[in-house]
C-alpha cells in the first residue's frame, strides 16, 4: 500500500494533517490539472491555477464521508471539483454580464484555435459532458479521468476496474458523442 493511500485513509478517518498530507504530496498534479482547466476556460474566470487548487481543496476537504481509496479516485474527484468550479463562475459571470450574448473579439487568430471560447462554448461542453453523463456514466468518467484529470489509459483502466481496451473504446465513443453533440 502507498503512502498517498495510507494517508487517504488516515484523512478519511478524520485525522486533517493526513488530509493536509495528500494535498501537498500530490500538490503538482493537482495543479497540473487545475491548468488544464484554466486552459480551457481562457480569460473568463478570475481564478488562476494555484486558486483553483485551493478552490477545489476546500470542496475535496468539506466532502465528508468521501472515500478515496487511492490516488487516481482522489485525482479524479478534484478533476470533477475543479471542472463544477469553472462552470460555476462561468455561469456567474454569464449572468452578471451586460449585453448577454455578445461573443468576445479576439485579435490574436492563434488563440481562437484552442479549446472552448467564451462562456457559450464552455457551458455548451459541460452540456453535452453531462448529457453523456446521464446516458453512459462510464464514457463520462473516461472524458474526465483522461481529459481533465491527465490520467493514462492504465490509470484509469486500474480506477474503473476494466481493460486499457476498454478505455479505448469508451474514449473513442465519448469523443464521437462529444463532438456530434457540439455540432448540433
Amino acid at each position: 500500500m502507498s503512502d498517498i493511500t495510507q494517508l487517504l485513509q488516515a484523512a478519511q478517518a478524520g485525522d486533517t494533517g493526513a488530509a493536509d498530507q495528500v494535498v501537498a504530496q500530490l500538490y503538482a498534479d493537482l495543479r497540473r490539472i487545475a491548468h488544464r482547466h484554466m486552459r480551457s476556460a481562457g480569460d473568463l474566470t478570475l481564478l488562476d491555477t494555484t486558486g483553483l487548487v485551493h478552490e477545489a481543496w476546500l470542496r475535496l476537504r468539506d466532502k465528508q464521508g468521501r472515500d478515496f481509496p487511492d490516488r487516481r479516485h482522489f485525482l479524479g474527484y478534484a478533476a470533477q471539483a475543479m471542472r463544477s468550479i469553472v462552470i460555476d463562475l462561468v455561469r456567474a459571470r454569464q449572468a452578471e454580464r451586460r449585453g448577454g450574448g455578445q461573443q468576445h473579439l479576439t485579435l490574436n487568430t492563434a488563440i481562437a484555435d484552442m479549446t472552448p471560447q467564451g462562456d457559450e462554448a464552455v457551458l455548451r461542453v459541460h452540456e453535452a459532458l453531462d448529457e453523456l453523463a446521464s446516458l453512459e456514466p462510464r464514457l463520462a468518467q473516461v472524458v474526465e479521468m483522461r481529459y481533465f484529470a491527465g490520467l493514462l489509459e492504465t490509470e484509469i483502466a486500474l480506477a474503473l476496474g476494466v481493460t486499457e481496451r476498454t478505455v479505448q473504446r469508451d474514449w473513442q465513443k465519448a469523443r464521437l458523442f462529444l463532438s456530434m453533440a457540439l455540432q448540433g
